[in-house]
């Protein structure tokens, strides 16, 4: 079954009180407006249509950063949510399929239940997806009849009778795009707020004879995010779950709520992750590999069998080999470790290549970078860099080296061979007790003369 998707993207959100569109603010590293797309990303859309309106730049920006197929279309007056679907008709004209309506701010409606929706859409012309609430407060309230649903009406619209009714409207609607729309335009506004509710489509269509139904999911995936404390409260959800997945998966958390996740990240089998350890976006950690506490990584691959850690972080672009080892206080850039390379303490590795079974001593650095532009550093197999080179890029090493403690690499150094690059020692005997006594008598004048 054809699907496209419109996500609704065009709430200022006033109670964030914040300059950014209320869809971009971020959990586990994602926009929430990134984690909706995700979502519906998995029904494989012919089209993704996001309908913005404050902020309708970023949003297009944001929206396209993860699927540069996605069209934005602008809501320019914020008149109800019947009236913003509308605004994706000529996005979706001539488009023969099932449309999805999702909402950028609420980013956990998961793969499973648009699966279970667009199977209750063979059979129903209009598939409405519900959640049993806790407390049903004010949200819409779905009218059901057996498996039919007669109509869903607003809390502020509602009788005490239809109050009274705990299963509830998520707002995410599948249907028939050419059906929705026609739908659409026999939606009115009277209503106590004035505005133009997708909901009353399912009293339009069952006048019409049309079947409409209602799938049911986990209230915790129609959680909609509206201030910060609500932010706060869906990270900590996404995070309890991903973590869940990760220890049921057989990956060791040894003090899960202090490690934070991205909605991206992928850890293998037997990976043991220690405490207060962080993962942007972008990282993939094989099974076995050993994370220790404190290390932050974006961007970055852990093959089986490395260790990073503690303390560590690995930046976009580094890749570690199998059994490779990043120590305390080590950055790595946009660079590979191959298997068995040591980079153990106190030490940063950019733009660079560490071949097989090296050894960085401590206070390495790669100077990869000259003001304007980046340069590269090869390190061969097996190459010993003594404690605190500096490795002048671009600059090759060759396999079996070594650079001598203290030296300033700026030369191709061959193979086998012992660079030492650092000005000779020079002793002055005496000079130290001299310039002891000359500093001590400088002090004394000075707090005398004060």
């Amino acid at each position: 079954m054809k699907t496209s998707l419109i996500i609704l993207a065009a709430g200022k959100g006033t109670r964030m009180n914040s300059e950014l569109p209320k869809v971009l603010h971020p959990i586990a590293g994602d926009s929430m407006l990134v984690h909706a797309m995700a979502a519906g990303a998995t029904l494989e859309p012919v089209n993704t249509v996001v309908v913005a309106g404050h902020g309708a730049a970023e949003v297009t920006a944001a929206a396209q950063a993860f699927d540069e197929q996605a069209q934005t279309v602008v809501q320019s007056e914020q008149l109800g949510t019947a009236h913003a679907v509308a605004q994706a008709r000529d996005a979706l004209a001539g488009f023969d399929g099932t449309a999805i309506v999702l909402y950028g701010d609420t980013p956990f409606v998961s793969p499973a239940t648009l699966d279970a929706m667009m199977s209750a859409a063979k059979d129903a012309d209009v598939v409405v997806l519900g959640f049993e609430a806790a407390d049903p407060g004010r949200y819409g309230r779905l009218v059901m009849d057996g498996a039919s649903l007669e109509r869903i009406v607003e809390f502020k619209d509602a009788s005490k009778a239809e109050r009274a009714i705990t299963v509830c409207n998520s707002g995410v609607i599948a249907c028939n795009a050419a059906l929705l729309f026609d739908l659409i335009d026999a939606v009115d506004n009277d209503n106590a707020s004035g505005e133009y509710y997708l909901t009353d489509i399912i009293s339009i269509a069952r006048g019409r004879g049309l079947k409409a139904t209602a799938v049911t999911c986990d209230e915790a995936e129609t959680l909609g995010v509206n201030s910060r404390a609500q932010l706060a409260e869906a990270e900590a959800a996404f995070q309890a779950r991903a973590r869940a997945m990760l220890m049921e998966d057989g990956v060791t958390l040894q003090a899960p709520e202090t490690v934070f996740l991205a909605r991206d990240t992928v850890i293998g089998r037997d990976a043991l992750i220690e405490p207060n350890v962080v993962f942007g976006a972008g990282v993939t950690v094989e099974s076995g590999a050993h994370i220790r506490a404190f290390s932050h990584l974006e961007g970055c691959h852990v093959s089986r069998g490395a260790v990073v850690g503690p303390y560590a972080r690995l930046r976009p672009g580094a890749e570690l080999e199998e059994n490779a080892r990043v120590g305390n206080f080590v950055e790595i850039k946009n660079a590979v470790l191959a298997e068995g390379a040591k980079v153990n303490h106190l030490s940063y590795i950019g733009d660079a290549f560490v071949g097989a079974h090296a050894n960085i001593g401590a206070g390495t650095i790669t100077c990869n970078y000259d003001g304007v532009m980046k340069h590269h550093t090869h390190i061969g197999a097996r190459a010993f860099i003594g404690s605190n080179t500096m490795l002048v890029a671009p600059v090759h090493v060759g396999d079996g080296a070594m650079t001598g403690s203290g030296s300033v690499i700026t030369s191709d150094v061959e193979p086998d061979a012992l660079a030492l690059a650092r000005a000779p020692q020079v002793e002055k005997p005496g000079m130290a007790r001299k310039m002891m006594d000359m500093l001590k008598a400088k002090k004394a004048k000075k707090q005398r003369s004060s």
